[in-house]
């Protein structure tokens, strides 16, 4: 990939210098943050947050759910991460029914 200035990026070696914290959280929210060498940090955008087709664009790797919700202006190589505490049994309910609601229409066919 390239930067603003047209210098090509190798995003698979540097990804490899990506630090991600350990996860932190209050009632609603887990967190982490991700911290970027300074290479892979110049492809971020500086005014608004990133999509996560951007961040995996970049090289970060993280389960799914994580949403890029704050951007710390004094160190733009930090990117925030969060996600519902309770992400993982969202998605277990979710899928319980759409399987139910598959059955039940199979059924009645």
């Amino acid at each position: 990939m390239e930067n603003h200035k047209g210098v090509v990026i190798d995003i698979e070696k540097l990804s490899k210098e990506i630090y991600y914290s350990d996860k932190y959280s209050d009632d609603h929210f887990e967190y982490r943050h991700v911290m970027l060498p300074k290479e892979l940090s110049k492809l971020v955008p500086k005014d608004r947050l990133m999509s996560e087709g951007e961040w995996r664009s970049i090289g970060v790797q993280q389960s799914r759910g994580w949403q890029h919700y704050l951007i710390h202006e004094p160190e733009p190589h930090i990117l925030l991460f969060r996600r519902a505490v309770n992400y993982g049994q969202q998605q277990l309910a979710a899928q319980d029914q759409n399987q139910m609601q598959s059955k039940q229409s199979a059924t009645v066919h």
